[in-house]
Parts: structure tokens; C-alpha cells; sequence
């Protein structure tokens, strides 16, 4: 027989080894058959991927909205490959050299980014997916809002509520209780936005933000503060932070909007026996932290910080606060003076 009509696989077997395109071992050709369309923050995105698991976590994650904002035309590539380790993997370490971007768990969990183009692909175990908290928070969440981030976002450390038409970012370290307060004004009345992650709209004519407003997420210890999360189990989130996430729905909260104009700034301080106390910051303190805060590199990170820059001139406080009903009462006063009372009141104080 003539060895040029012997198939590829028949060959290896003649020779005496198990033949193998190198391809197979790239894993750059997967079949993937499967695509849904979703919205997270209101984008249009499309995931293609050959496991309908991926899709059903996607819909977990982005399954709460149907409004599109505008066709970025972004894919998200997932591809899941069989055998490996029934084990969970572990949490992806994060690298970032100028607009490339990588999360890496192991040698067969991984997603590899290119922020400038949007060009991207995830490879992973079916381990990795059947845990779906798992996959959504380490892999498919993190892969989205990064090329949401590069494109058509910025994103804030910090919660977002609003009354009267008017938003209130609440920035501070981690710990110093965005979430814990958001949720408190949003019992109260107010508008929840977002609960430790607005995300800043580019270019939009003045400083408007878009936030999580289908769920919240609190610190196991919130439990203590409120007691209708006594019923909601612990689970462990990105980078090793164990929460509760509650979607909005099943909590005592009346008002709720994606989208919120930022009127004023605050960085919360917890001083103990501290009934409520605003201290005027000075400009560009906002924007400047912020900065400091971000994640990025390179060219993207540039690009994040001249986005910033419309936070330059929003008024900026610092809110002294213990008890948090003093506290949601002292932001009252951001939401219904003048933004004159506003500054000379936080002068005096």
C-alpha cells in the first residue's frame, strides 16, 4: 500500500508509536457548538462555549437583566476538556503585562485575555465548571468585567445608593462597612445601586455609574446587624473573602436602579461613640484614590485614569460615623441641601 494514502492514526500504529498531532495537545481547535447571548451591566456579550454548563452559569450570573446598552460585540470563549483531577482547582493567580491579562489555576484551568483586541479563551476541567460558584467568581465573572473594563467601564471600590435623584458613592477600605451601609439606606428607603462595586460609565456627559443592583453582598458578620440573613448560608468568594449573597428580591428593600448620577463622594471612617460627622475633602481626592485602587496596568490603566478624572470635582467627605442609623441620617443631608448648605455645613463641622 502506498504509505501516502495510509491515514495519519494508521501511520503512528506502522511506526511503532501512538501518533498524536501536536494540536491535540494545544487544545486550539476545540469544537465550540454551544453560544447564548447575556447582558452584565446591560452590554450585550456572547459566550460560545462546547458545555452547557457554562451556559447555565452564565445565566446565573447575567440571567437578570435583558437590556442592552449597546453592541459591544464581545465573545467570551469557554472550551472544557475531559479528564484531569475530579478535584475543584484551586484559586487562579492573576498576572498583567500591558493589555495582556491572565488567570491561571493550574496547567489545565486558565484563561488568557488580550484587553486591547478582546481576544480571549478559557480552557478548563469539568471539575472547574461543576462548581459553578467557583467558575463564575474565578473565571467567567473576572473574564467579562475585564473586557467590559477595557472597553466601555471603569471600575470603583465602592457601594452606590440614591433619593431624591440624586447618588451617593460610599468608598472606604475594605472592612470599613460600604455594603453594611449601602443596605442599610436601601431598608430605609433609598435607591441600592451597588453594594462594593459601581462601575463608572466612560464618556458619558456627567459622572454616572452602573452597579450589581440584582443582589447584594454582605461580611458573614452582617448577619449580627441584620437579622433577616440569619437564613443565608456562608460561601467562599473571589480571593479567599467567604459572604453571603442575597439577590435584592427576597430582601426588604422597595427601590432599586442599574444606573445612578453621582452627586456626591463619601469615604467612611468608623469612630466609636462618633454620632455622624461630615468632613469636607479636598477636589480630586476621589479621583486620585480611585487611581491608587486600580487594578490595571499599562496602557488599560492609563486609560482608567484619565476616566477618572470626571470624579475630580464631585463633592468629597469624609463621614465619622459608629451607629448607622446617624450615619444614613447625616447622609441625608448630602441628598436634600443645597450643595452650598452641603459644603458650608462640612466646613463648620
Amino acid at each position: 500500500m502506498d504509505r501516502e494514502a495510509i491515514p495519519e492514526a494508521r501511520l503512528g500504529a506502522i511506526d511503532g508509536e501512538v501518533s498524536r498531532r501536536p494540536q491535540d495537545d494545544l487544545l486550539c481547535d476545540m469544537d465550540l457548538p454551544l453560544q447564548g447571548i447575556f447582558f452584565p451591566l446591560g452590554y450585550s456579550i456572547e459566550i460560545t462555549t462546547n458545555s452547557p454548563a457554562v451556559l447555565t452559569a452564565a445565566t446565573e450570573s447575567f440571567g437578570h437583566t435583558r437590556t442592552s446598552r449597546e453592541d459591544t460585540r464581545l465573545q467570551i470563549r469557554v472550551g472544557v476538556s475531559g479528564g484531569g483531577s475530579s478535584v475543584c482547582p484551586p484559586e487562579p493567580t492573576r498576572r498583567e503585562f500591558n493589555h495582556l491579562y491572565s488567570l491561571i489555576a493550574d496547567v489545565n484551568n486558565q484563561t488568557l485575555l488580550d484587553l486591547e483586541t478582546g481576544t480571549n479563551f478559557t480552557w478548563l476541567t469539568q471539575a472547574a465548571v461543576d462548581n459553578s460558584l467557583y467558575f463564575r467568581s474565578n473565571f467567567l465573572e473576572k473574564a467579562v468585567y475585564l473586557l467590559l473594563g477595557a472597553t466601555v467601564v471603569t471600575d470603583i471600590h465602592a457601594a452606590c445608593v440614591s433619593k431624591n435623584g440624586k447618588g451617593i458613592l460610599v468608598c472606604g477600605e475594605t472592612g470599613a462597612g460600604k455594603s453594611t451601609l449601602a443596605y442599610a439606606c436601601a431598608r430605609a428607603g433609598w435607591t441600592y445601586t451597588s453594594d462594593d462595586t459601581s462601575y463608572l460609565i466612560n464618556n458619558a456627559d456627567s459622572p454616572r455609574v452602573i452597579g450589581h443592583s440584582h443582589r447584594v453582598r454582605f461580611r458573614p458578620s452582617a448577619r449580627q446587624l441584620f437579622q433577616e440573613l440569619e437564613c443565608y448560608a456562608v460561601t467562599p468568594r473571589m480571593e479567599g473573602k467567604p459572604s453571603i449573597e442575597v439577590p435584592i428580591a427576597e430582601l426588604p428593600v422597595s427601590h432599586v436602579a442599574a444606573e445612578a448620577e453621582v452627586h456626591s463622594i463619601v469615604y467612611l471612617k468608623r469612630q466609636r461613640a462618633t454620632t455622624g460627622k461630615l468632613v469636607r475633602l479636598p477636589d480630586g481626592t476621589a479621583s486620585r484614590r480611585a487611581g491608587d485602587e486600580l487594578y490595571s496596568a499599562g496602557q488599560i490603566r492609563a486609560k482608567h485614569v484619565k476616566n477618572l478624572e470626571v470624579l475630580r470635582e464631585v463633592p468629597t467627605y469624609e463621614l465619622e460615623y459608629d451607629d448607622l442609623e446617624a450615619a444614613i441620617e447625616t447622609l441625608e443631608s448630602l441628598v436634600s441641601e443645597t450643595r452650598e448648605t452641603v459644603a458650608q455645613f462640612a466646613r463648620l463641622s
